[in-house]
């Protein structure tokens, strides 16, 4: 039965019977389940009048056969009608009346669940001091600012943590405090596989303050010990005030590392000058497609330093989805725009991507973003809509 459905791909492609004919001369109990049941689920909401004998359907139907099935050539097959869409899904005016115009989210969204479960091994970053962390995390910007919320917040973090996301990115500012708190739920349990981020305000980095503000961290945090404890942004107080009680708490054995977030290069290259400056394992700052400044400068001489990046807000908090060009590359991959926004930002050698991440979908969406490898083209048609920077550039904060 599956033979006569791969035979007939091409027979579907130039109008003939193809998939429709094979379906119901077949008697195959799974194709029939998929055929008159589960597909129809999906798509038929989405308009598509006739789900057994649409390319759509096609795809979505090998792909749902396949996964019970464990047929990577039925994926691999299903994969090719999707790509075989490209040009009607791109071009309103093309397609035709069974297609729908919810098609790239049924197909997405169906594939979304197995993906996850298939994933790649989590890409890692190294820091200058050795130790290797995820090369995507988890942002908790947002988070702990209502308590009815609480629940969904946990439940994603403790997803992602299960999908090998194990950098989670909190800060005191956070929810005041709130955020640290679910944190606090999320990783209760399960401490060891945690790499933990927090910050402290700037106002609070005297040596003293800084002191008294990741004791306060350690408290909602519910933890022993912060991997990475950052300066949230530049401030009032001397630096070496700030890295002296960075150092200080090292010792202690409260922080493992210390980083800062929103230097500039001539912040890195200040911060380097003041004793002890050069052992700063990551700098934290805000990149992705629409917002590129850094890589003017500020990502060669880190680069230089053996020093990665960690990247907030790396999907613009969501503004940049309905871009032409991400949907255009999205829909080549047969994932959603802000997929391909993270997948860009991720191709980059040390680079940390921390997005906030407070649904379990969102969690699952990342990950797959995560194995999403762009080619050439891709990479070409999102420099047109989103160009580097051809000049020095003012660092973009949020």
């Amino acid at each position: 039965m599956f033979g006569d459905i791969l035979s007939n791909l091409a027979n579907e492609l130039a109008g003939g019977p193809g998939l429709g004919a094979s379906l119901n001369a077949g008697g195959n109990s799974a194709v029939d389940q998929a055929a008159h049941e589960s597909v129809p689920d999906i798509i038929v909401g989405q308009g598509i009048a006739n789900p057994t004998t649409s390319i759509a359907s096609t795809a979505m139907l090998l792909d749902w056969i396949g996964e019970r099935s464990d047929s990577n050539a039925l994926h691999e097959a299903a994969r090719a009608m999707e790509l075989a869409l490209d040009n009607t899904l791109v071009d309103p005016a093309s397609r035709t009346p069974d297609m729908g115009d919810g098609l790239l989210p049924a197909l997405s969204h169906r594939r979304l669940s197995t993906r996850s479960q298939r994933s790649e091994p989590m890409k890692t970053v190294a820091l200058p001091a050795g130790e290797t962390v995820p090369a995507l995390g988890l942002g908790t910007w947002h988070m702990g600012e209502r308590g009815r919320d609480a629940a969904k917040e946990v439940a994603a973090l403790s997803r992602g943590l299960d999908l090998g996301m194990t950098l989670i990115d909190t800060a005191e500012m956070y929810g005041r405090g709130g955020a640290e708190r679910v944190v606090a739920q999320a990783i209760a349990g399960r401490r060891d596989e945690v790499f933990i981020v927090s910050k402290v305000l700037p106002y609070n980095a005297s040596r003293r303050g800084t002191i008294k503000a990741c004791e306060d961290s350690l408290r909602r945090l519910s933890a022993n010990v912060i991997d990475l404890y950052l300066l949230h942004w530049p401030g009032p107080h001397q630096l070496a005030d700030t890295v002296a009680a960075f150092e200080q708490l090292q010792q202690q054995g409260k922080i493992r590392h210390w980083v800062v977030s929103n230097f500039d290069l001539t912040d890195m290259q200040d911060l380097h000058a003041v004793p002890g400056g050069d052992r700063c394992q990551t700098n934290q700052v805000i990149y992705n497609l629409s917002r590129r400044g850094v890589e003017w400068d500020l990502t060669s001489w880190c680069v230089r330093q053996d020093m990665p990046i960690m990247a907030y807000s790396p999907l613009e908090q969501g503004r940049i989805a309905n871009i032409d060009a991400l949907r255009t590359v999205a829909v080549r991959h047969g994932v959603q725009p802000l997929q391909v926004a993270l997948a860009w930002v991720l191709r980059r050698d040390g680079v940390i991507a921390i997005p906030k991440t407070s649904t379990i979908e969102h969690v699952e969406q990342n990950r797959v973003a995560h194995d999403l490898v762009l080619d050439a083209r891709d990479l070409e048609d999102l420099d047109q809509a989103f160009p580097p920077p051809d000049r020095k550039q003012m660092l973009e904060m949020l």
